[in-house]
């Protein structure tokens, strides 16, 4: 039985690796940080309940405490790392940038000295972005591409991928970059702008609100569906060679187009509904990514299975139900960091 160990198990991406690796048959151990306040309802159903104490585990540690993270290498001796934590928000990173570098770039680094240090033989996956190529130098990027951050949370992520391909390098670690274009689902964070459009489509069709508000409307990116995304992250570890690989859809939509489509199916105007607030703009935009995913369809065989459009729909469709089942927590168009 092979032994994962995922850092960021609780968030959107962490979630849905924990279901596929469970289901492939391995032994899942999450690290997840202690805070005073529980979040974990994206893996609740994973760990909560039944008779699960020979594949499912929970740890505590911090990708900014490497005492805690060479604990867990050592005490667990996983067979695949996938390094999944992070302070994930763009905008947010200007307001914390130093805590994001810790998590998002030292957080990187920590988990593979604790590698190298313990001498454990494993396969490690480490998470990159799409804001690496910030202002594009060519488009569609590929990993070719030269990186140009425009964010504390790029720069740190690039941080993270040159360090990832220096210690594979080095140390002739087994070690694989996966640079994953913006990838969403209904267990995307709320304070996202895609799961804030949705959730804002709900609560407007259900009578709870009447507006919403956003930033760059005319920002281009290429979107995909989280579940598919994170196969291409262990096929990644399964593959003979370590290296890095884009993992992208190679289709572009405007923020307007998603608010196109999501209040259209619903039936609803988004012209109507949909202002522009300063407050949402960032310091330095990124106003394209494109990806081209050739060499992981190539050498990976992987290939999106969820196109846009669906996307979309499927999210609104989830927001409508949670909403039905329940209050909205927080205004749509309120600031949430």
């Amino acid at each position: 039985m092979k032994r994962a160990l995922i850092t960021g198990i609780t968030g959107q991406d962490g979630s849905y690796l924990a279901e596929l690796l469970y289901e492939k048959g391995y032994q899942v151990h999450g690290m997840v940080r202690r805070s005073s306040s529980l979040n974990r309802g994206r893996i609740d159903h994973l760990f909560d309940g039944g008779d699960h104490s020979d594949r499912r585990f929970l740890h505590y540690g911090d990708l900014t405490d490497a005492s805690s993270v060479n604990r867990l290498i050592r005490e667990i001796k996983p067979d695949e790392i996938y390094n999944l934590g992070a302070q994930s928000h763009v905008k947010v990173s200007f307001e914390i940038p130093e805590y994001t570098a810790e998590t998002a770039g030292l957080g990187a680094l920590r988990l593979l000295e604790g590698i190298r240090e313990t001498g454990l033989v494993t396969r490690f996956y480490q998470a990159g972005s799409s804001e690496m190529y910030g202002l594009v130098r060519e488009v569609p990027q590929k990993e070719t591409t030269p990186f140009y951050p425009r964010s504390p949370y790029a720069a740190a992520k690039v941080y993270a991928h040159s360090v990832a391909v220096n210690y594979r390098e080095a140390y002739g670690m087994f070690v694989c970059n996966g640079i994953l274009f913006n990838h969403e689902s209904p267990r995307r964070g709320e304070n996202f702008v895609t799961r804030k459009i949705t959730r804002a489509v709900a609560a407007i069709k259900l009578g709870r609100e009447d507006k919403l508000a956003l930033g760059n409307l005319e920002a281009k990116r290429d979107w995909g569906y989280a579940k598919d995304y994170v196969e291409a992250m262990w096929r990644m570890l399964q593959q003979d060679v370590a290296d890095d690989y884009v993992v992208a859809t190679g289709e572009m939509h405007t923020v307007k187009e998603f608010c196109e489509v999501a209040f259209g199916h619903v039936g609803l105007d988004w012209q109507k509904y949909v202002s522009v607030d300063p407050r949402y703009f960032r310091p330095s935009e990124v106003d394209t990514l494109l990806g081209d995913a050739s060499k992981a369809k190539k050498q990976l065989g992987w290939e999106p299975k969820v196109k846009f459009h669906d996307l979309v729909k499927l999210m609104v469709d989830a927001d409508l139900e949670a909403l039905k089942r329940g209050p909205t927590p927080h205004k749509a168009g309120e600031v949430v960091p």
